[in-house]
């Protein structure tokens, strides 16, 4: 399982980082696509400790702690390639292939910030999602806020 999730981390990566000169080539429908493998890896990762963390799975702390590690190296990711301004749901075009709000872009925006935030308590989660299922539940609560921070303002229902 640990060699899987190590292997599928590195494909993300892998497959995200494309040099800036290519990226001018690409519609927006593959950005938008690569955004979404993207944050459906962050889901998966956050389900599992969530799991973990309401009981609903039996804790592990060598899993917790991998999982805690992926997202941190997500995190660490430079993944700007897949957010070009213009790629947001009201984008001629993209209606119904993204949820992305247009104020992502918009001067004022506070997206930075929010992620920052999120990369903050993932470090978070890294220092103690392997430290027992306590440290986890104390950890993945903030974990949860920074992401619904984001998503309350800047993705659409």
């Amino acid at each position: 399982m640990e060699k899987f999730i190590k292997a599928a981390l590195c494909a993300t990566v892998l497959a995200t980082t494309v040099s800036p000169v290519m990226a001018e080539d690409f519609p927006f429908e593959d950005q938008i696509e690569g955004r979404q493998g993207y944050f459906q890896m962050v889901k998966f990762n956050m389900g599992v400790l969530g799991a973990m963390a309401k009981g609903e799975r039996d804790y592990d702390a060598k899993l917790a702690q991998a999982i805690a590690d992926n997202l941190k190296n997500a995190a660490l990711m430079d993944n700007a390639l897949m957010w070009p301004k213009g790629s947001d749901m009201d984008a001629e075009g993209l209606s119904g292939k993204t949820k992305a709000k247009a104020a992502i872009w918009q001067e004022g925006s506070d997206i930075g910030e929010k992620h920052e935030n999120w990369v903050a308590a993932v470090n978070t989660m890294a220092e103690n999602a392997g430290q027992g299922v306590d440290a986890l539940r104390g950890a993945i609560g903030p974990l949860g806020k920074s992401c619904k921070a984001c998503h309350k303002e800047y993705k659409a229902k």
